[in-house]
């Protein structure tokens, strides 16, 4: 009668497939408006179900108004519910790196994570969540559990000896969700942003994203080139990673710090402090935050992914009081809160000091991995290269002098198993860093660290570069 074939092996229920077949000719126009439908005993007996189970298809059909049914006069279809059908959209060809096969990843910005205590990280969860008292499990405001801020509060006293009110910490879903808010606070009408080049470029995109107009500062090998911020005028906030420059590694000097506070104070402008791995230093003591200089001028941004795991999702930004209200009122109108559990283990997590001894473990480690890639880089290269930024992180920046890295050295590092990125890509500015690479090294074991340096020397002799 209607040509409905009904899938008796589904996990659908057969209700549920009338009622969609139905609507589906309704919508198409095979059924017109104003068009009766078979009764439910008829439609019943055609597909050899109940009666209750087309009752229960109609039911929901006329509930929707597809359907109009009245007392003594056959069900008909309602009217103007055709919809013309279109051909979907081609999907976009999307390169897809992971159907290749990489034998070799120095991707930056991971940290091994076998290494976690995952044991323990689920013995905290199963704690807090017999422990945390009821209101928890409703909504908690925007800023976070106040344990988990005196937590940090103290971590960062601990080992920044950055003195901080746990009031002026506020709990994000990492460093780029907090990024998000920050942008939307700061960033309005295609205001100028300052950034360092080259960056992180998921960071630059981030603001990209929200409309924001990019003003490159150039970077050396101590960071932020503060001269340059003498050329701009009528500018916004200031994009800066003082403590370890992503992706070069310099540490930006006392006088350039002063020098950006002061440009800061006299454009009445925010600097935004990115300090993504600080806790990973191998010579020294950490370095102390640019928020240090001025607390009401800087926005400092953190994050557990790198000394926890990228899954945890929880990172925290200290703000100015001036920014304090509308980035709670903003937090509100999009996602509210972070959920209680992880915040609560996090907080057992950094209470109980056990987020600190692995910290302390992971650096050694760490140590002793960055000590491999410059050696095995030794026995491959000679001398002729320079590290960057190879004192703290989970990465180094290597300049080969007077070789050029573009796209089709990637490429046939891809297609050689070995995943490596050459600093241009992270950019805005071509042309400047053309020979230097990016070679992450915390998720590595020392054999693979050594055997992706040795592939990485083949594919530069095979290219001649």
């Amino acid at each position: 009668m209607l040509g409905i074939e009904l899938n008796r092996k589904s996990e659908l229920k057969l209700w549920r497939q009338i009622y969609q077949a139905l609507k589906d000719l309704m919508l198409s126009g095979k059924l017109k408006a104003g068009e009766a439908l078979p009764s439910t005993r008829e439609l019943a007996r055609e597909l050899n179900v109940s009666r209750n189970t087309v009752c229960e298809a109609y039911n929901l059909l006329i509930a929707e108004g597809f359907i109009i049914s009245r007392q003594g006069t056959h069900t008909r279809v309602s009217d103007g519910l055709f919809i013309e059908s279109v051909e979907p959209p081609l999907s976009p060809k999307i390169t897809n790196n992971a159907a290749l096969s990489i034998s070799v990843d120095f991707r930056t910005g991971r940290p091994d994570l076998s290494q976690f205590p995952r044991f323990l990280w689920r013995q905290l969860l199963h704690k807090v969540s017999e422990e945390l008292p009821l209101e928890a499990f409703s909504y908690t405001g925007p800023q976070g559990l106040p344990e988990l801020r005196r937590e940090i509060a103290a971590w960062l006293f601990r080992n920044r000896g950055l003195n901080v009110s746990p009031d002026d910490i506020f709990i994000t879903a990492g460093a780029t969700h907090g990024l998000n808010l920050i942008a939307d606070i700061l960033c309005r009408d295609n205001q100028k942003i300052l950034i360092e080049d080259p960056c992180h470029i998921g960071m630059l995109d981030t603001f990209i994203n929200k409309g924001c107009s990019i003003v490159p500062i150039p970077v050396d090998t101590e960071g932020m080139q503060t001269d340059y911020l003498l050329r701009c005028q009528k500018t916004g906030p200031i994009y800066v990673t003082p403590s370890h420059q992503f992706p070069l590694g310099g540490i930006l000097p006392a006088s350039r710090r002063a020098a950006l506070v002061r440009f800061a104070r006299e454009n009445d402008l925010y600097i935004i402090e990115d300090d993504y791995d600080s806790e990973f230093r191998y010579s020294g003591k950490p370095i102390a935050p640019l928020y240090t200089i001025d607390p009401q001028r800087v926005i400092y941004v953190g994050t557990f992914s790198k000394v926890a795991f990228p899954a945890l999702r929880i990172g925290y930004v200290i703000l100015p009081h001036r920014l304090q209200a509308r980035w709670c009122d903003l937090r509100t109108h999009t996602d509210v809160q972070n959920p209680s559990f992880e915040q609560a283990a996090l907080t057992e997590f950094l209470r109980t000091r056990k987020l600190d001894r692995h910290v302390h473990k992971m650096r050694k480690i760490y140590s002793q991995r960055r000590k491999v890639l410059l050696e095995s880089l030794e026995e491959a290269f000679g001398s002729e290269w320079v590290a960057y930024g190879d004192s703290a992180g989970l990465h180094v920046a290597i300049d080969f002098p007077g070789m050029l890295f573009g796209e089709a050295f990637y490429n046939c590092c891809l297609q050689n198993g070995l995943y490596i990125t050459p600093v241009e890509s992270h950019c805005i500015e071509k042309g400047r860093h053309q020979s230097k690479l990016l070679i992450g090294y915390g998720h590595l074991e020392p054999d693979v660290i050594r055997n992706g340096v040795v592939l990485l020397s083949d594919i530069i002799k095979k290219l001649d570069i």
